[in-house]
């Protein structure tokens, strides 16, 4: 039977749309949306606070952040592995203790067996068998005790939990590799030249900063790259025909390196990046037809 109408529901099969139809009215299946621009952070804003950088920095792979953010991480992190270690150390003690606990109490445990090894053996009489064979045979279990190992305190693992030595390097929150104070690079922007008459705050505008060479406006589409000597942020595109011919600074002609050349990461925030994965999913209950 054909189908002449948008809402027909004489139809024998269960159509692809109306199942997708169904699955979004009804709060099943899996929801994709692909992310605008709101949803991802600018190239000139901090990785850990998501605001323009005041005092930008950036580290060795490449990624900004605020200065005052990425040293208060820092302080946090180091005040963290402080705690960890007193943790650690204090569990090591004890652990400690409890081997001297145990070495005492088998070398006491051998010199008992030792001693008692060494007292003259008296023969039972016959009334002593004849109650240790009854007392036996009732029961095998009167001087020791079932395992309970359905509660924690008996259960072979029990005791102090092993904890690990924590580790003394900082990881940078985004790349997770390690991070040093010294190693931050002090980032300079170039701001673009207005005109007196209407001067506006810096997080309302679109085009903030500029190459300071070929005075490109920089954005997320337009890949960036900062040089390590000074600091400038400049185009991708001005690295590869003018810098990289002679590798000189254009604007103090120091000679440069490979690695004073350091690419600027775009975007990113906690589940996509740029240019890379600008979709997301939600995973909801399937609808079973």
């Amino acid at each position: 039977m054909t189908r002449h109408a948008r809402n027909c529901t004489a139809g024998a099969v269960y159509t692809y749309n109306e199942k997708k139809r169904d699955s979004a009215k009804s709060g099943y299946g899996t929801n994709a949306k692909r992310l605008d621009k709101d949803s991802i952070k600018s190239f000139d804003c901090c990785s850990l606070t998501l605001q323009p950088c005041r005092k930008p920095v950036i580290t060795k792979q490449g990624y900004l952040f605020d200065k005052e953010a990425i040293l208060e991480y820092i302080v946090t992190k180091k005040n963290e592995y402080s705690r960890q270690l007193k943790a650690y150390e204090r569990v090591r003690r004890l652990e400690e203790d409890q081997l001297k606990h145990k070495a005492q109490t088998q070398h006491q445990a051998r010199l008992e067996s030792f001693v008692n090894a060494q007292k003259p053996v008296d023969r039972p009489s016959e009334n002593t068998s004849a109650s240790l064979s009854t007392s036996s045979s009732i029961s095998n279990i009167n001087n020791s005790r079932l395992p309970s190992f359905w509660l924690p305190s008996e259960c072979p693992n029990a005791g102090l939990a092993k904890v690990k030595k924590p580790d003394p390097l900082i990881y940078c929150p985004v790349s997770q590799q390690p991070l040093r104070v010294k190693d931050l690079i002090e980032v300079k922007f170039t701001p673009i030249k207005e005109d007196g008459k209407g001067q506006r705050s810096l997080i309302t505008k679109e085009a903030r900063y500029m190459c300071p060479i070929t005075h490109d406006v920089l954005s997320n589409s337009v890949p960036c790259a900062v040089l390590r000597t000074t600091g400038d942020v400049v185009t991708m595109e001005c690295v590869e025909r003018l810098i990289k011919k002679d590798m000189i600074h254009p604007l103090t002609n120091d000679k440069l390196k490979d690695k004073d050349i350091i690419p600027l990461q775009r975007g990113g925030t906690g589940f996509a990046s740029t240019n890379d994965s600008l979709q997301a999913k939600e995973k909801r209950p399937t609808l079973q037809v």
